[in-house]
């Protein structure tokens, strides 16, 4: 019978993908952060499926330092949902999680924990003093966090970033969340607890990889798995075009029944079936989005698989 696993102090959490040049100052710096802190840590890295070098340099680095825990999901399934598997297979009483890509420092974690220890919160969050970027990523994301917060009962704070400091009930409790479409700034806030925000600066290494459709297409995702608004909208939209139809309808009747109106225009029937045309497209849209996540869900398929798992015991065996 296999013994259960071992828990440490503090678990640190990241994913890879196209992160290979990363790894090695990564580690590093992770590697300086923990010990810091504490002797019994482990650093886990969730290879996502990464098409680059990212999982060799990762074994490398896991070949050379017991404290590593490598995990080979099968395919890429996602940033969100592989930071979801690494929470999933920590055993840290502390857990921190954070971006690979040393846009957040590792170095962080000494003030993370600083910040917890004084508040006794049980998250300790990353909020962007000023948002890094040019002026076209900076609006798109300011947009988005206020479109989406006007959806929800749990708003999440603008300019969040990944990296967060989190106790093992909390970790617990987040990951008892069984959503095959992972958001995971949304899953943060509604797991509750006492979570408290301190302020960070994040480096830029590169260009965002979120295109405007891909934050769209992010919105509409996070917006129709946490929110039922949009449902409620419909709903008042089509109220408010009925109300506005049946005025139309009897200030209409009463200019025909006082000859001000001849043969109804044909510019103004064509403008009202194209508005009411598209405007049921829409509906039926956004509905079938909401049927399409029941389906989904319904399924209860695994948000990812582990190809393999790569770790050392704490005397550095295989």
């Amino acid at each position: 019978m296999m013994s259960p696993p071992r828990s440490v102090d503090l678990s640190i959490v990241t994913s890879l993908f196209r992160s290979a040049r990363y790894i090695d100052e990564f580690h590093a710096r992770c590697t300086a952060a923990a010990v810091a802190l504490t002797n019994s840590y482990e650093i886990i890295l969730v290879n996502d499926g990464s098409l680059d070098d990212s999982l060799r340099v990762a074994l490398a680095v896991q070949a050379r330092d017991p404290h590593v825990r490598v995990i080979d999901l099968s395919r890429n399934f996602g940033h969100h949902k592989a930071l979801m598997t690494g929470l999933a297979h920590a055993r840290g009483e502390l857990v921190f999680l954070i971006d690979s890509d040393l846009e957040e420092d590792p170095a962080w974690l000494p003030l993370f924990h600083d910040a917890k220890q004084a508040s006794g919160a049980d998250v300790i969050y990353g909020v962007q003093e000023a948002r890094k970027g040019g002026w076209f990523e900076r609006t798109t994301g300011e947009i988005f966090f206020r479109l989406f917060n006007r959806m929800l009962t749990h708003p999440i704070p603008i300019n969040v970033v990944t990296a967060r400091l989190m106790t093992r009930r909390y970790v617990d409790a987040l990951v008892s969340h069984r959503d095959r479409e992972v958001f995971l700034a949304g899953l943060w806030m509604m797991t509750g607890f006492d979570q408290r925000p301190i302020g960070v600066r994040k480096e830029s290494h590169a260009p965002t990889t979120y295109s405007p459709l891909r934050r769209l297409s992010m919105l509409v995702n996070a917006l129709t798995s946490f929110s039922n608004r949009p449902l409620i909208y419909i709903f008042q939209l089509g109220l408010i075009v009925m109300l506005l139809s049946m005025a139309a309808g009897v200030f209409l009747m009463y200019k025909r029944l006082t000859g001000a109106v001849g043969v109804p225009g044909w510019a103004s029937i064509m403008v009202s079936i194209w508005f009411l045309g598209g405007l049921m497209i829409f509906c039926i849209g956004v509905i079938g989005i909401y049927l399409a996540k029941v389906f989904t869900e319904t399924k209860d398929r695994p948000y990812t698989i582990v190809r393999a798992e790569y770790s050392s015991d704490v005397d550095g065996r295989p």
